[in-house]
């Protein structure tokens, strides 16, 4: 059996998005390639988690377009993309039935076995019967980035993957996408944290008052921003 094409790369153009009478996002423009993980940084309201929502289908534009390679992001039936969201939300059921419920939901076959190969896979066999809403904050993200996982996705969106989480717990996070990143798996995340970005990212999309400021990798960006602006929010001035 050939396996499915890509949906890679992802093209943004013109992104535009509007609600209650204001403008939260301004032609936006990008490209996402095959591989590595780009981080969107920028101040509070910079339209970061927007921008993840808008790419994932969950809102549309209000003008430009989301255009996957391929057949819109859908192969066999199947989304080829998954997002992770900053307080991910936890069905009143076990950590291994949360995993079932996505899986059976969405891809419909093989449920038992994929529902163990993630609880395995992410550590979280010995957490696999416990009520998921009463798992920390870091068994909680480590579940939801297994239960996206398990959905075979090719382009994995996080926002904000570790930010309510203590130190120990964001090490864990950030080494599961390290590993995700070595095999394969292209990631869109927004993070607050410039280490985090510099520690993760190869690439850095900087938005501010909803426009995209600079598209550089990492180290270009952090060793000599292009422009004032991410030069102010580098040095933790506030951008008005």
């Amino acid at each position: 059996m050939r396996p499915p094409a890509t949906i890679l790369p992802l093209r943004v153009r013109g992104l535009s998005f509007a609600a209650g009478g204001r403008t939260l996002l301004e032609d936006v423009s990008f490209t996402l390639p095959r591989g590595g993980i780009t981080a969107i940084i920028g101040p509070n309201g910079a339209g970061k988690s927007l921008t993840l929502r808008l790419c994932h289908g969950l809102l549309a534009p209000l003008s430009g377009t989301v255009e996957w390679c391929g057949d819109g992001g859908r192969i066999g039936g199947t989304s080829r993309h998954a997002m992770v969201f900053q307080r991910p939300v936890m069905l009143r059921r076990s950590a291994r039935a949360n995993l079932a419920h996505a899986i059976a939901s969405v891809i419909g076959r093989d449920v038992a076995a994929r529902t163990q190969a993630a609880l395995e896979r992410f550590g979280l066999e010995a957490l696999a019967d416990r009520p998921a809403r009463l798992l920390s904050g870091g068994e909680q993200q480590r579940l939801a980035i297994a239960r996206a996982w398990a959905l075979e996705p090719e382009v994995l969106f996080l926002d904000e993957p570790s930010s309510h989480l203590d130190p120990g717990a964001t090490r864990q996070i950030e080494q599961i996408m390290t590993q995700l990143a070595q095999e394969g798996l292209t990631m869109l995340m927004t993070t607050h944290d410039f280490q985090q970005a510099r520690r993760l990212a190869g690439r850095v999309l900087f938005l501010n008052k909803g426009r995209l400021v600079e598209d550089a990798d990492t180290a270009r960006f952090f060793g000599a921003p292009a422009t004032e602006e991410a030069r102010a929010f580098i040095a933790g001035e506030l951008l008005w």
